[in-house]
């Protein structure tokens, strides 16, 4: 039997068929129509159609959406999505009737933790957080296999508060779609980590070749860095401070840069409330796929 999963970015969509036993089929990618709800929504359904090509309609249990953002228990919208077109939107619903399976939507973040508690960097520990550093800023709990909610259904949502032991220059902070400033995703998010280094060097360069200018000793580009895994590493010991996890797996376009997670490593026991630190803080196993194979995970196998 077969499982699909969706990863709705905000800059990209991705989908897959995953067997019971972990075997993938088209994973296809497109990008997203960016600001464009029902494009999105078509994109979607098309893309699934085409990742399902080759499968018997019969073998196939339903499709998992992982999103920015999540459905209000309260109101049955979507809210608190970086993709801003898909706030206030039934999308849950308004997806299920243009798929032919079952359909269960969940936070990206959600997604991402779930995949690799299941088979990925996760495997083995009992409380996991997971990372989402990308376009925007997630996280998420899952505790023994299970993906804590919460009351509210925002668990783990870290990149909406504000950063840890602001200096002066980092007070009040960025302004955030959120309507607040200072948030941990205007500090961490990709889209802030170009900005910082457009401010020190008057470039503008993805995350990757700032890192790679950073190896090759270039002063803006180490600064920038070394600013930013100071900044991780206080936000992650905000949440070591809070649920102590076992171990913490970083995912999205920034858990690829090595320098990140090795310079964060390094910083971040110096935050934390203890006289001894031995989580474990790792990079993911599934890379970009993680997303989308936690979502397929969402289908419960029959």
């Amino acid at each position: 039997m077969w499982r699909v999963g969706v990863d709705v970015g905000g800059t990209k969509i991705e989908a897959l068929a995953l067997s019971d036993e972990g075997k993938e089929h088209n994973r296809l990618r497109i990008a997203t129509p960016r600001g464009d709800y029902d494009a999105t929504l078509d994109a979607i359904a098309g893309l699934v159609g085409r990742c399902c090509e080759g499968l018997p309609h019969s073998e196939i249990l339903g499709v998992g959406l992982g999103i920015p953002g999540s459905v209000s228990p309260r109101t049955g919208l979507i809210r608190n999505a970086n993709s801003t077109w898909l706030n206030g939107r039934p999308f849950h619903l308004d997806i299920a009737k243009r798929l032919p399976w079952p359909v269960e939507v969940e936070n990206d973040a959600n997604c991402f933790a779930l995949s690799e508690a299941a088979d990925g960097a996760g495997k083995g520990y009992r409380t996991v957080f997971g990372v989402i550093l990308g376009t925007g800023v997630g996280g998420s709990i899952v505790i023994e296999g299970r993906t804590l909610l919460g009351r509210n259904a925002i668990a783990g949502e870290w990149g909406h508060n504000p950063l840890p032991w602001p200096s002066g220059d980092e007070t009040p902070g960025p302004p955030c779609y959120c309507a607040r400033r200072g948030c941990i995703e205007t500090f961490l998010s990709g889209p802030a980590l170009e900005r910082y280094y457009k401010i020190a060097s008057g470039e503008t360069l993805d995350a990757k070749a700032i890192a790679a200018r950073a190896v090759a000793g270039e002063e803006p580009a180490k600064t920038v860095l070394l600013t930013y895994s100071d900044r991780l590493a206080r936000a992650l010991a905000g949440v070591v401070n809070l649920i102590d996890p076992d171990v913490i797996v970083l995912g999205g376009g920034l858990s690829n840069v090595a320098f990140l997670l090795e310079a964060a490593a390094k910083a971040l026991p110096a935050f934390v409330f203890s006289d001894c630190f031995d989580t474990a803080l790792k990079s993911n196993k599934w890379g970009d796929s993680s997303g989308v194979r936690g979502a397929a995970r969402l289908i419960s196998p029959r």
